[in-house]
């Protein structure tokens, strides 16, 4: 992978405006992209159209922009991606490695229940099995969703080291279980669009926040059965509310003050640990990208 050009990419949903927290995602990004004078990219992951807000998209652009962020490429929508995603799942599909499903919320928490799990992955339920072909769970009954089959066992523990985090692993089946991959509303599911939009796109670097840190394992296995490159990890640091929890739009976490860009920048720089100072929103971007090569030790010309 070393011997790949640099891109990375920032991903926002467009549910909202960027808060304080978002922004620090999208900073780390932007900075690691430009210490390593690589390409930094923009996605719109608008996949799940229902939790979309209209010109929230364009919103976060602007966003982006005011701070000094800018994509070096035209920016690109999920939602104008289905084409890809469902080539994606027929390959799957003819590999043995997906399948339909036809169970419901209620049916899963009655087999784990009847197992003895009551065991929630941030509320979601470990899936248990029930509509693999060798179960015979479908029974003939419609297809809610499409599965991805992870490996049973040993087999299934996927390792990678996380440039920030460091040595990382899950147990595939234990942790998740075999995972959506297309909803049962028809839309796509976040971990297959993202993992063939990095794998088009050439993406070799990630740098993202550490909320979304286990859900590499999953997109490092569909790396892996669609025999796409594995990209380099970094999760950041959370930005946390006054309650403790992760600031999102979830839980009202305010939209950005655009009134001072630098002093957002400044603020979502001592988040990543760079304590720097400027007159201008270009000055302080500039000597954030000198700090950040020097805080990771990285080389300040990008690899051949």
């Amino acid at each position: 992978m070393s011997s790949r050009p640099y891109i990375g990419r920032f991903a926002p949903s467009p549910t909202g405006p960027l808060h304080a927290g978002s922004l620090v995602a999208a900073l780390a990004s932007w900075l690691d992209a430009r210490a390593h004078q690589g390409t930094w990219l923009v996605r719109i992951e608008d996949v799940d159209t229902p939790r979309c807000v209209p010109g929230a998209d364009l919103t976060i652009i602007q966003q982006l922009a005011a701070c000094g962020l800018h994509a070096d490429e035209p920016i690109v929508y999920q939602s104008q991606r289905s084409a890809l995603y469902q080539r994606a799942l027929d390959q799957l599909i003819a590999q043995g490695d997906a399948y339909p499903c036809a169970c419901t919320r209620a049916e899963i928490a009655q087999a784990n229940a009847a197992r003895g799990l009551s065991r929630h992955r941030h509320g979601d339920m470990i899936y248990p099995g029930t509509c693999r072909p060798e179960n015979r769970g479908l029974a003939g009954r419609p297809a809610r969703a499409w599965r991805m089959r992870v490996p049973d066992g040993p087999e299934g523990v996927i390792a990678w080291m996380d440039d920030r985090l460091g040595a990382q692993s899950q147990r595939l089946d234990e942790a998740v279980g075999d995972f959506v991959i297309r909803r049962a509303d028809g839309l796509w599911a976040y971990q297959l669009a993202v993992v063939v939009d990095d794998g088009d796109q050439g993406v070799t670097h990630i740098v993202r926040g550490e909320d979304l840190a286990d859900n590499t394992p999953r997109q490092i296995w569909l790396q892996q059965r669609l025999a796409l490159p594995r990209p380099h990890y970094r999760h950041t640091p959370l930005v946390l509310g006054p309650n403790g929890e992760k600031l999102s739009k979830q839980n009202g976490a305010a939209p950005l003050d655009l009134s001072s860009p630098l002093n957002c920048l400044r603020q979502a720089g001592r988040a990543l640990g760079l304590q720097i100072d400027a007159a201008t929103p270009e000055g302080w971007l500039a000597l954030a990208t000198s700090a950040w090569r020097e805080m990771n030790a990285l080389s300040p010309v990008s690899p051949p």
